[in-house]
């Protein structure tokens, strides 16, 4: 397709393709890095569980999803040694989930290689003018507020 052909397309097309494409080069050197077993939203989860912690309640509210999908998730992580579950610091029978040292090592090569991947492509287009584009494009279809959370809607 030619440059000028390529002002036919919706953006809302452009948008969920950039986004499709991201997410498996992503997702496809996570898998190089020895993170074959996490998906997208594992590291949603991480992110949202990063500093002290949360309950897997407070995790769904963050995450958009049911307190099952969440709990669900909590379990499956726990498993796999990326989250542990504490007694919560106000007591009761609630339980804080916090990162492992696995899930933040995750972390770490997982924002290595978005700054990669960011790198690259910042050789091709501009970055600065397309983040800022991006951002004032998502305040006003979110009513000009703040940006909201991302919620993975994806599998």
């Amino acid at each position: 397709m030619t440059r000028n052909e390529d002002t036919g397309i919706e953006l809302g097309f452009l948008l969920g393709l950039g986004f499709q494409l991201l997410i498996g080069e992503f997702t496809r050197r996570l898998d190089e890095a020895g993170y074959g077993d996490l998906r997208p939203a594992h590291g949603m989860a991480f992110q949202a569980l990063k500093g002290p912690g949360a309950t897997a309640t407070e995790l769904a509210e963050r995450l958009g999803v049911t307190k099952q999908a969440a709990g669900q998730l909590v379990d499956d992580l726990e498993k796999r040694g990326y989250v542990r579950r504490e007694p919560h610091p106000e007591g009761g029978r609630r339980k804080l989930v916090v990162l492992t040292r696995a899930a933040n090592e995750h972390l770490a090569v997982a924002g290595g290689i978005l700054h990669e991947l960011e790198a690259e492509l910042g050789t091709r287009v501009d970055l600065a003018t397309l983040r800022g584009e991006l951002t004032g494009l998502l305040r006003a279809l979110n009513g000009d507020g703040d940006l909201p959370p991302l919620r993975p809607v994806w599998h």
